[in-house]
């Protein structure tokens, strides 16, 4: 409809949507974090049950290195005989192979657990997503691109499913399994424990560094790659214009610049991330070399024996591993905030249209309309409607014409509720529209547009939209009366004939001729025709003329037309020039008047006999 490129209210606007490149706070990673552990509320017994297998897993990595460390010690010149007397190291060998498997069992259960648990949490945020955006009011896709949107709700869910699969709880295992093993390493020499851990003030200040730097690099890297989708979105959908200019060199030019865009900021941030790996790897090299220097000194002097040693330098090299781990979920982490913030920054978004909380009902709804001194700006800055004032009796058909922006499909936009008005009120046999839900008025419209939408799939589910209430002998029925049937039953499959996507593979008309059926499916009463016959062939438009012929009786009906021609025999004409009324009466009365109607109705006239 016209006036889709007007801004309209909502908060997620342009503005807020295009500032996705913000550098988030802690705090605010935090904020978001405790929104996200929320969805993890309905599956906590799968979540508990992962964290206390994860808990079982750390305990069991701290038993390997220790029971090595025991039988070097038990292969002691002086003890080897009595030591295989008894069976020690049998035992040992023994505890050490049961420990092997138990940990196998608990990596298998925990990588289930937790790719489950991702995707039951990613199952639901989608829907939740999807369920949101088509409560949205059109003032808010008139703001934001499809392909942006498109990249929150597929894009930035699947980052946080990588979260939670490989991210949240796998944090809480390195968290835990660091704390027991300082905690074990400090019980079994206080030492050696503090000397595996003095290069950790280096490296934490060479951490809050990088990673200072890395968090610049992800809102930028969304952002770019949010608008690649948008502009490939586009592109796609306007193939055709594309290429009928010949335009491709320089969109493809466009695209380039916007992929090398996402690409230096990419770049940039696996460059701190090469950075940070090799640096944890250099201070665990130098964390092991104390151990060594110093440990095997202990060792000389008899102090400490050698399988104490060796167990502290397994645990020095294994506690670097969950700090390079916690490097790699970290960066995972700052990308699913980043996600995470966009994410419900459309969930946070309400709608500019809401149902009343205690809604009216349109009973044996008579189909009278009426618009009262209505005013309405799409921005606030310039009024479409100027105290708009009509009724359109039950049963009655009235057209609406106009030049381009006179306002046509905006009062079109009105009734159907996709903006409130600024000024007014509109009623439906004497009720505010504002009174009802949005569902219950919708379901007594029915909308013919000139640009016609139809979805993937086949003939039937495009004219009654998977309504399965609506059997194919009504489909059949509608699709007769406005003349669709006739090429429908040419088609391979007829009413199973596959649609590919837009409708690509039908005629402007045959396209325009499903809308009809569509409309007439639901049985509405109120019909609107929206430029219904603007872009077809003079056959179809005879084969439409017949059918509105027919509908229009009896039901109260709105027709927005260009084709004066084909608006003669309407009950009346309504003429808009600025947003405001200016001609009212049937075809004959306002070319008698010879005002705005008259000089149209020449104009067309001419060029037709042109």
């Amino acid at each position: 409809m016209n006036g889709h490129g007007h801004g309209g209210g909502g908060e997620f606007d342009s503005g807020q949507y295009h500032s996705d490149d913000k550098l988030m706070s802690k705090n605010y990673d935090f904020q978001l974090m405790g929104r996200l552990l929320k969805y993890i509320r309905p599956y906590w017994f799968v979540f508990l049950v992962s964290l206390v297998v994860i808990m079982l897993l750390s305990i069991a990595e701290l038993a390997g290195p220790r029971l090595i460390g025991l039988g070097i010690d038990e292969v002691d010149a002086e003890k080897v005989l009595s030591a295989l007397r008894s069976h020690i190291l049998l035992t040992l060998a023994a505890i050490y192979l049961g420990i092997e498997i138990l940990k196998s069992i608990f990596t298998y259960l925990t990588e289930y657990l937790l790719a489950y648990l991702a995707q039951k949490i990613m199952f639901d945020l989608r829907m939740k997503v999807f369920s949101h955006l088509q409560n949205m009011s059109l003032s808010f896709f008139d703001k934001n691109p499809v392909g942006r949107l498109v990249t929150r709700t597929i894009n930035d869910i699947h980052t946080m499913s990588d979260f939670f699969a490989m991210g949240l709880v796998t944090i809480f295992r390195d968290f835990f399994f660091i704390i027991v093993l300082i905690s074990y390493m400090f019980w079994l020499n206080a030492q050696l424990a503090l000397l595996a851990l003095s290069v950790m003030p280096l490296l934490a200040i060479l951490t809050f560094f990088i990673k200072s730097k890395m968090r610049r690099t992800f809102g930028e890297e969304r952002r770019k790659i949010a608008a690649i989708n948008g502009y490939l979105q586009e592109n796609i959908s306007g193939m055709r214009i594309v290429q009928l200019f010949n335009r491709e060199p320089k969109h493809f030019k466009k695209f380039t610049d916007l992929n090398d865009d996402h690409f230096d900021s990419s770049y940039l941030g696996v460059i701190y991330h090469a950075l940070f790996v090799p640096s944890i790897r250099i201070f665990s090299g130098i964390a092991l070399c104390l151990i060594i220097y110093y440990g095997g000194g202990q060792v000389v002097q008899n102090l400490i024996e050698v399988g104490l040693l060796y167990t502290f330098y397994e645990y020095t090299r294994r506690f670097f591993e969950p700090i390079r781990d916690l490097a790699d979920k970290y960066t995972l982490f700052l990308r699913a905030m980043a996600s995470a913030e966009r994410i419900f920054t459309i969930l946070d978004t309400k709608e500019a249209i809401k149902d009343p909380a205690t809604p009216r009902t349109l009973t044996n709804m008579q189909g009278e309309v009426e618009f009262r001194n209505v005013t309405f700006s799409y921005d606030n800055q310039r009024d479409v409607t100027k105290n708009m004032s009509f009724k359109i009796k039950p049963g009655e058909s009235v057209a609406f014409v106009g030049i381009t922006g006179a306002g046509k499909s905006t009062l079109i936009n009105l009734l159907c509720r996709f903006y409130d008005v600024n000024e007014g009120r509109i009623t439906i046999d004497g009720i505010d529209i504002r009174t009802v839900n949005q569902a219950d008025l919708r379901k007594n419209l029915g909308i013919v547009l000139q640009d016609v939408f139809l979805f993937s799939g086949n003939i039937i589910n495009n004219i009654r939209l998977r309504d399965d209430n609506i059997t194919l002998e009504q489909v059949e029925e509608v699709a007769t009366y406005v003349n669709a049937h006739t090429f429908i039953e040419k088609l391979p499959g007829q009413y199973y004939a596959p649609v590919e996507e837009r409708g690509s593979t039908l005629s402007t008309g045959q396209r325009q001729l499903l809308s009809f059926a569509r409309a007439l499916a639901f049985d509405p009463k109120i019909l609107i025709l929206d430029e219904a016959t603007a872009s077809v062939d003079v056959q179809t438009e005879h084969y439409i003329q017949e059918a509105i012929r027919k509908l229009i009786k009896d039901r109260t009906s709105i027709i927005i037309a260009h084709r004066l021609s084909t608006i003669q025999n309407v009950d009346r004409i309504i003429v808009l020039h600025k947003g405001e009324i200016r001609e009212n009466g049937t075809h004959q009365e306002l070319l008698a008047k010879r005002g705005i109607y008259y000089k149209l109705f020449q104009v067309q006239y001419n060029q037709q006999l042109l």
